[in-house]
């Protein structure tokens, strides 16, 4: 059993993301501390001038009720953790701050730029220190 888990949501495939909250659950030693992630991308300077002012702060702040929602419903105690970055970089930042022992990260059907590029979860399989279980 783990200790602490972390579990990146991605808001655009949040149905995955509550099924991992699930698996945490049942991974977790009794008291584990399970940790409910989402990165929200960096907006380039050059892009961030034509969006509406605090548009970034805005979402930050929505991602961040709807995961103490979906914490609240799994009826454990769950920290909830909203930054900004690039995914895999701050996935496994958070990862070794907070001393994971398991991150549980959901992946989708690799096309054909996945071969090239990598995923976000093949990179944080290739670079994490701790356990990775990824759901398909």
């Amino acid at each position: 059993m783990y200790k602490t888990v972390l579990v990146p949501i991605d808001m655009a495939h949040l149905a995955e993301g509550k099924a991992n909250v699930t698996l945490a659950a049942s991974y977790g030693a009794q008291g584990a501390k399970v940790i409910l992630l989402n990165v929200v991308e960096d907006i380039p300077n050059w892009a961030a001038i034509d969006l509406p002012a605090g548009l970034l702060e805005k979402s930050v702040e929505s991602i961040r009720a709807q995961l103490q929602e979906i914490a609240k419903a799994s009826g454990s105690k769950m920290d909830v953790d909203v930054r900004t970055g690039h995914s895999y970089n701050t996935i496994l930042e958070v990862a070794e701050k907070s001393k994971a022992d398991l991150i549980i990260i959901a992946s989708h059907r690799p096309g054909l730029q996945d071969y090239f590029l990598g995923s976000t979860a093949a990179k944080v399989v290739r670079h994490a220190n701790c356990s990775v279980l990824v759901v398909r």
